[in-house]
């Protein structure tokens, strides 16, 4: 078999391309300039134009096809005994240096940006326990006085009444809220879908997920509706070109924090508390304890049911996705992998002290 000089070609710039983005990564004031908030906003608007008016996930697809080429690829390798080996790995790492190419041209470079403290001009310090539990607590204040005027009583469990479709618009709304303080959080040409993947999300662990050839934000379509709001805004967040996990956290939960509707508020607070009292929980189990004690029981109903909802979901093969996971945040930028979800607590503690309770949603 003859050697194809293409493929050989593309095959040798994967390297090649992979110095380039280490190279690039060492200047987030360039790529915060020239690419996120310029060439990017570009390119992710095309890919929504292009996609958001198909009513089925185009990256779900994709992705589908990708793996069923990957499998393909191992069978003939089997059925062949190895025959030209080196040809096919050759063509293989060929279509991986195409996708990397894709990936780090059409999103991936974001991770590599300035800070979103930065963007949004305030000071991200190392907290202190006692911030964390002011902070905390003051969440609860918001989530127990926007729970109590969904439901009028303290015990009964948030029950949203939209259907997907529903909250995606209200999304795309809230982002409208949300740009009127921030413009940099302007949305345009909407392409939020419900995954087709759904419940092989469910057995892996993930809420949703932005694929980056698309431009689409995917959600799994399983999860409790509760926790829908903020997740559809984090994944809208990925498609504004913020990468990092606990960025999209946080400005999730500015989008649902901004609507006017209230079981996006209260998803919003939801979501801040659970990220907050988890942290507090590893520092001061004490005052964990004491913070507990007054969060409305309709709340913990609704956190009991979340947790059963991905109890069901255990599987032997979740933590191995994860580590894959972890592994590649870690090679993108985020030193602290899958944990980096929980470090937008530090966003929401400078936040707050910054702005104060009274600026946001009552």
């Amino acid at each position: 078999m003859k050697w194809n000089k293409k493929h050989l070609f593309i095959a040798a710039l994967l390297p090649i391309q992979y110095l380039l983005v280490q190279l690039a990564s060492k200047f987030p004031i360039f790529i915060e300039t020239y690419y996120s908030t310029g060439i990017y906003v570009s390119i992710s608007k095309f890919l929504r134009m292009l996609f958001g008016w198909i009513p089925f996930s185009i990256g779900d697809v994709l992705l589908f096809f990708l793996i069923f080429i990957f499998i393909r690829f191992l069978v003939r390798l089997v059925k062949t005994k190895f025959h030209f080996f080196s040809h096919k790995i050759i063509h293989f790492i060929t279509i991986i240096s195409m996708l990397y190419a894709c990936f780090y041209l059409f999103w991936g470079l974001n991770y590599y940006r300035n800070p979103l403290s930065e963007n949004l001009g305030f000071e991200q310090e190392k907290y202190t326990t006692q911030n964390l539990f002011n902070t905390t607590q003051s969440i609860i204040q918001q989530l127990n006085e926007t729970q109590i005027r969904i439901t009028k009583n303290d015990s009964i469990k948030v029950k949203s009444p939209y259907n997907q479709q529903e909250m995606y618009a209200i999304a795309i709304e809230s982002y409208e809220q949300l740009a009127n303080k921030y413009p940099q959080f302007s949305y345009q040409f909407p392409s939020v879908k419900s995954s087709l993947m759904s419940l092989l999300q469910s057995y892996n662990g993930t809420s949703g997920y932005f694929n980056p050839l698309t431009g689409e934000a995917q959600v799994n379509a399983r999860i409790p509706k509760t926790s829908y709001p903020t997740t559809t805004c984090h994944e809208m967040a990925h498609q504004l070109g913020f990468a990092a996990e606990n960025e999209a956290n946080f400005i999730g939960f500015l989008a649902a924090n901004h609507s006017d509707d209230i079981y996006f508020t209260y998803a919003s607070y939801r979501m801040a508390f659970g990220y907050c009292i988890s942290e507090l929980r590893k520092r001061d189990p004490e005052k964990y304890a004491l913070l507990m004690k007054t969060v409305n029981v309709g709340i913990l109903k609704d956190f009991k049911e979340s947790y059963d909802f991905w109890e069901q979901y255990q599987n032997p093969f979740e933590p191995l996705i994860k580590k894959g996971y972890d592994a590649y945040l870690k090679a993108n930028n985020q030193q602290k992998g899958v944990d980096s979800y929980n470090y937008v607590v530090d966003l929401l503690i400078s936040y707050f002290e910054k702005t104060g309770f009274e600026n946001l949603k009552n």
